[in-house]
């Protein structure tokens, strides 16, 4: 071999050495940094309060008076410390129901806090949710519902007007939001400034939603966007809490919208979407969004938002729970236990991690950079990776000992694009290979996926990733027991 070829070989081989060094390419579409970061909240509550919740109603007609609304002990640092004590790492707000009664003091309705008795009509309750929101390090997010049923001009191009300036206003005034809520809520019978009939508007084109998307890109810019269609986040197309287990993390874009019929996408994505829109899981802690005090002795208990858990985080999505206010201005005790006990009951299922002590051993690996050490680090932003071509590995964990397990949670490295299709998971039960008893499809894991089992004992697991969009990015992996 004359001393050319050797020094072709030697470029060809540190060039392909280089290359498997080399980050794996983003496979599109890809999360925005403020998508990522909203993801990686997991969990966040949704708050209902307003005249409903002192008329013991669900969707306010558009009638009653601002007197109505006049709690007695409001305390939004309540709210928030039990919020922050539950784990919940933001709230969104309903600054707008579809009755139309404003909790800010627009100036571009009468219909508003400002006449009511609350403080004497000088109450902003979106502000001082922000200020309370700023001093427990919360984040907030804001609620404005399209569907107003007091105003005399909705139906028409007026109100379209009047719903963007109200919009303008909330973006501008209470700091930076985490997120901004347009649901599917779109016409029908109303009080319409006394005219009470039924209007019907056409929910993909009367809005301008474009144009309201636009104004919250430039005004909010790290906000995500909700709704039927995204674009920054999807409905789940339910509201009991939970996504399916095959979830993608995208939408193919302009297919979906605000009140959209089609909603068999919704809990599962599309796979060959074009544009980024995870899925968030909204569910009540009370069969109401709004507090009824009949509703005391209905509250979820801890285990049951911990299912709820298991089915929106653990399934790619994220979990917004809503815990109501009730007419003193408070969270009720009974809420208060629930989402503290659910937190509890969470944490101490999933925070000791197993295979942190096991050793792993892959089939593939990209190189020492996205070696299988990044997977028990508890650093987002390391991971393993195969090289490219490669679709498919497999990955074993080995205990010192026999070791119980009944969770596993599995994350792939969102940045760079969702990619797994399908995998499996067995356990060696000292003789042979066995497939995990789990009770749900192993196809999609996204951001997380978390899989729930009747305890094992067992010295080796594998978990054999099948198929993928391109070569595998995994970020982390655990093993728990949790007490059944």
């Amino acid at each position: 071999m004359n001393r050319m070829t050797v020094l072709l070989i030697c470029m060809a081989t540190i060039g392909l050495a280089e290359a498997q060094t080399r980050p794996p390419e983003a496979i599109l579409p890809v999360p925005s940094a403020a998508q990522v970061e909203w993801q990686r909240m997991e969990t966040y509550a949704f708050i209902h309060f307003g005249p409903n919740t002192f008329l013991d109603q669900e969707w306010g007609y558009g009638d009653a008076g601002p007197s109505v609304f006049n709690p007695s002990h409001l305390d939004c640092d309540q709210w928030v410390r039990i919020l922050k004590q539950a784990g919940m790492k933001g709230v969104i707000f309903t600054a707008k129901h579809h009755d139309g009664f404003c909790l800010w003091p627009t100036r571009l309705t009468d219909y508003n806090i400002s006449r009511s008795p609350y403080k004497q009509g000088r109450g902003d309750l979106v502000g001082e949710l922000a200020d309370a929101c700023r001093r427990h390090g919360l984040r907030l997010g804001l609620y404005l519902s399209p569907w107003d049923r007091h105003q005399a001009t909705y139906g028409t191009a007026a109100y379209t007007e009047l719903y963007h300036r109200q919009w303008e206003e909330l973006l501008t005034q209470y700091g930076p939001l985490f997120e901004v809520w347009f649901d599917g809520a779109n016409g029908g019978d109303g009080y319409y400034g006394g005219a009470r009939e039924t209007r019907r508007i056409d929910g993909r084109t009367y809005y301008d939603l474009p144009a309201a998307f636009a104004q919250v890109n430039r005004l909010q810019p790290d906000a995500t966007i909700f709704s039927d269609g995204g674009p920054g986040c999807r409905w789940v197309g339910n509201e009991r809490g939970h996504a399916d287990a095959t979830n993608w993390s995208m939408l193919r874009a302009g297919e979906l919208y605000p009140g959209t019929p089609h909603t068999e996408a919704l809990p599962t994505g599309h796979p060959d979407g074009n544009q980024w829109t995870a899925a968030e899981c909204d569910v009540s802690i009370r069969p109401g969004w709004f507090y009824h005090e009949h509703e005391d002795s209905l509250v979820k208990t801890p285990r049951q938002l911990a299912d709820i858990f298991y089915q929106s985080v653990g399934h790619n999505a994220t979990f917004l729970l809503n815990v109501p206010v009730n007419k003193e201005g408070r969270i009720h005790p009974a809420d208060s236990a629930a989402i503290v006990g659910f937190h509890e009951l969470i944490t101490d299922e999933l925070s000791d991690n197993l295979s942190r002590n096991a050793r792993i051993r892959a089939s593939a690996t990209r190189g020492r950079q996205f070696s299988v050490k990044a997977l028990t680090d508890n650093d987002f932003n390391t991971y393993w990776a195969t090289p490219d071509g490669i679709s498919h590995a497999t990955l074993t964990i080995t205990f010192h000992h026999p070791t119980r397990l009944n969770r596993l949670r599995l994350q792939e490295y969102i940045p760079l694009g969702q990619r797994v299709k399908s995998f499996a998971v067995d356990f060696w039960d000292g003789r042979q290979w066995q497939p995990l008893p789990c009770d749900e499809p192993t196809t999609t894991i996204g951001y997380t996926r978390l899989l729930r089992f009747p305890t094992i004992r067992t010295k080796r697991l594998r978990i054999r990733l099948l198929d993928a969009r391109g070569p595998l990015c995994i970020n982390e992996i655990g093993t728990y027991l949790a007490e059944e």
